[in-house]
């Protein structure tokens, strides 16, 4: 069993639920503990740190100087939600950078009687400690029920590989770290060319036509490449997207009802654990008939594939007399 620190953030305890109780199911079977570190604050989300600098550092390096005060073995610190992720990473990156604003913050923590050395700890994104130290042989190996005749959008996000500070992904425009996750799964990923694109953060509440028109770009490209869901690894990029289809439709005149997932929800279903324990059905857009549906329709769909007739098509009586047989294209199901 891998031991991480883990730093949670205030969207799994709200918002991010569904993240969360998916991520809990998970843990065993990937061979990862996760121990959440004492005492840790919001991390600021995305605009306080252009509003003051000091203070925005401070509230977010208070969480690093707890779980440097609680790693034992050289742990790394662990953030699932990607704002959170990459605030941490970056006040760890530029206070080693700028011995002023350290300085700064320091001088703030110390009020609490704390302190941060900066690269103390390495600040780590859930789905590549996953990819990294657990591996897709692991994550194949726990698959129970491939989500076979699932055709899915891997959607990263603006946040997690850009900046990429600790050099984590190779290529921070079209990185297909996610993909390959979700094929490990056995699910049909598409090429989706906006997987980093940017969801709009809070822009729906500061420029609705401006945020609604960046969910609306993600969305019907999804829709536009047939996949039936769009897997995140974000609370916020979930519930932006989620949230606010039904104002982008009325905006844009538009009907798309996209459902939204986070990638450890279908890890869970793939693992065979039940749906409604890993969130599933929670969404605005309920993503648990399109998956349901998707992953009925599979075992025919390779049966089709493999040139076989359905399993569950009965075999005619011998004793009945002969009748003439529909090709199969014409039999109703």
């Amino acid at each position: 069993m891998s031991s991480y620190l883990y730093y949670p953030g205030c969207s799994m305890e709200g918002s991010g639920r569904s993240y969360r109780e998916s991520l809990e199911g998970v843990l065993e079977p990937l061979g990862i503990s996760l121990e959440e570190i004492d005492d840790w604050n919001c991390c600021g989300a995305t605009e306080y740190v252009s509003l003051s600098t000091t203070p925005a550092y401070a509230m977010i390096a208070r969480n690093l100087a707890i779980a440097a005060g609680e790693k034992k073995n050289g742990e790394a610190l662990v953030a699932a939600c990607s704002a959170c992720y990459l605030n941490l990473a970056k006040a760890d990156h530029y206070m080693g950078e700028q011995p002023a604003l350290n300085a700064r913050v320091n001088d703030a923590l110390g009020a609490g009687g704390l302190h941060y050395d900066p690269g103390t700890l390495k600040v780590r994104h859930l789905l590549e400690v996953i990819l990294t130290d657990v591996g897709l042989d692991k994550v194949r190996a726990a698959v129970k029920k491939p989500l076979t005749g699932l055709k899915v959008a891997p959607y990263l996000g603006c946040m997690v590989p850009r900046p990429d500070v600790d050099g984590a992904y190779a290529d921070h425009e079209q990185p297909k770290s996610l993909d390959m996750l979700l094929k490990a799964l056995g699910a049909e990923v598409v090429d989706y060319p906006l997987r980093t694109e940017c969801c709009g953060g809070h822009m729906n509440q500061i420029a609705p036509k401006v945020g609604l028109e960046l969910v609306r770009r993600l969305v019907s490209e999804a829709e536009r490449l047939e996949a039936v869901m769009m897997v995140t690894v974000c609370p916020m990029c979930q519930i932006n997207i989620d949230a606010y289809q039904g104002e982008m439709n009325a905006m844009f005149h538009t009907h798309h009802k996209m459902p939204i997932v986070f990638f450890t929800q279908l890890m869970g279903v793939a693992f065979g654990l039940e749906p409604k324990k890993l969130g599933i059905g929670r969404e605005y857009t309920n993503a648990s008939k399109t998956l349901a549906k998707a992953l009925k329709a599979a075992p025919e769909l390779a049966l089709a594939a493999a040139g076989a007739a359905p399993a569950h098509r009965p075999r005619p009586d011998k004793r009945a007399l002969p009748m003439p047989r529909m090709a199969d294209s014409e039999v109703e199901e």
